[in-house]
């Protein structure tokens, strides 16, 4: 007796029911990896229109505001991994669930509403918003998690909002060092920082085991390279002065200190912070940084400021807080 038709029937049958299974435990898992995603939206009651210092609480990983008067943090925003707001906008990173690994850049109006929403390989590291909010920036981590190590590679994006133009890759900005036309496969650029003219920007570029300063514009569609040694700049509300992270010491647990450089004549001075800060500081004002830190070594965990002169000493303003933003 010829059994083969049947036992086609019966292979049919057990594919259907692996592929029914398959896709039904498929389903579950994409359910699953939204639902177990934090809603990005405020809760309505949480806006950029008061004043104060943003910032992502680490208990919640929500968006936190704290007001000048004092009193209880307000609470109700966006879920964020990076945050950073300026103007009429502000810029929430979230990873997304799954491998490889994936970032969710939200761009957000001053409720705190999405307006738009792009998606970039990697692990969100640095967000940046322009004076106006016209103009955003954000880093992703493509290989690695840490500018402590060697072999990591970013990918930096930057939105005109004006215009709707995506930089998917800072890559590609023609870059200039030592007066000449750069070309390397290992140039990396992260913690971009911008004018107030929306055109202006400044940024790290790292190639063959260096960081530079660069000097970029959109418009012109250029870059060049100021100094070396110079990481996650940060320009002052009055456009003078850049602080940033430079690299003292060749200890991987302790590497880096914050300055803060004169454009006018590229000197510059360390600032009272003796801790190593991998971070892209944030002006809080025109004479105030601030910053934050992991904790250990006597030193809680938070957002702390320190005078940008370089006098006085750090100041804790947020136990648990990272990314920091003034708003006013």
């Amino acid at each position: 007796m010829n059994h083969r038709p049947s036992q086609l029937r019966r292979l049919a049958l057990v594919v259907f029911a692996v592929l029914l299974l398959g896709g039904g435990s498929l389903g579950y898992v994409l359910h699953a990896m939204h639902r177990d995603l934090p809603p990005a939206a405020a809760d309505g009651s949480f806006s950029l229109a008061e004043p104060g210092l943003y910032y992502r609480d680490s208990a919640t990983g929500r968006i936190a505001r704290r007001s000048g008067t004092g009193g209880p943090p307000a609470t109700g925003g966006p879920a964020c991994e990076r945050f950073y707001a300026a103007g009429e906008r502000a810029l929430c990173l979230r990873k997304l669930p799954g491998i490889p690994a994936r970032t969710q850049a939200l761009v957000l109006d001053r409720q705190l509403r999405e307006v738009e929403r792009l998606t970039v390989p990697g692990i969100p590291n640095r967000a940046r918003v322009s004076a106006s909010g016209n103009v955003l920036s954000w880093t992703a981590f493509a290989i690695g998690d840490s500018y402590a190590t060697t072999g990591f590679s970013t990918r930096t994006s930057i939105l005109d909002l004006r215009t709707g133009y995506l930089i998917k890759s800072m890559e590609e900005i023609p870059l200039t060092i030592d007066g000449t036309r750069y070309h390397a496969p290992d140039v990396n650029y992260w913690g971009v920082t911008f004018a107030r003219d929306d055109n202006r920007f400044y940024a790290t570029v790292s190639t063959k085991s260096r960081t530079h300063l660069v000097e970029g514009d959109l418009h012109a569609w250029s870059a060049k390279a100021l100094r070396e040694n110079v990481e996650c700049p940060s320009l002052s509300p009055d456009n003078t002065r850049i602080a940033f992270k430079k690299k003292v010491s060749d200890d991987p647990a302790a590497p880096w200190r914050l300055y803060v450089l004169d454009l006018a004549d590229l000197r510059e001075h360390p600032l009272a912070e003796m801790h190593s800060v991998d971070d892209q500081a944030a002006w809080l004002d025109d004479g105030t940084v601030g910053y934050a830190l992991p904790g250990g070594e006597g030193r809680a965990a938070g957002i702390w400021s320190v005078p940008a002169d370089g006098t006085g000493e750090p100041r804790l303003l947020v136990p648990g807080g990272s990314s920091p933003a003034a708003a006013s």
